[in-house]
């Protein structure tokens, strides 16, 4: 699965994207678990963690918006993740 970050998110994970090699049928919510299992640097200043902001975030699988963390995924799926963006 290619995993795509943008705003705060891109910040915190340190990468723009990142593919994940992971099973067919996994779950958004086991694709959360091994983005926040991956070590990375600290943040900038000013920056929150990224478990933090994935918590707050909404999700497109291949540019349809996902709200099931119970849903499957495919290996060539794109998930983005959308932090919330200032006013709205």
């Amino acid at each position: 699965m290619l995993v795509r970050y943008f705003a705060a998110a891109c910040s915190a994970a340190g990468v723009e994207e990142e593919r994940h090699d992971l099973a067919d049928g996994v779950t958004l919510n086991e694709l959360l678990t091994a983005i926040l299992a991956v070590e990375r640097r600290e943040p900038p200043a000013g920056t929150p963690p990224l478990a933090g902001i994935i918590a707050r975030s909404s999700f497109l699988r291949n540019e349809v918006a996902v709200r099931d963390l119970g849903l499957g995924l495919g290996r060539e799926d794109v998930i983005d993740v959308l932090p919330p963006f200032a006013g709205g």
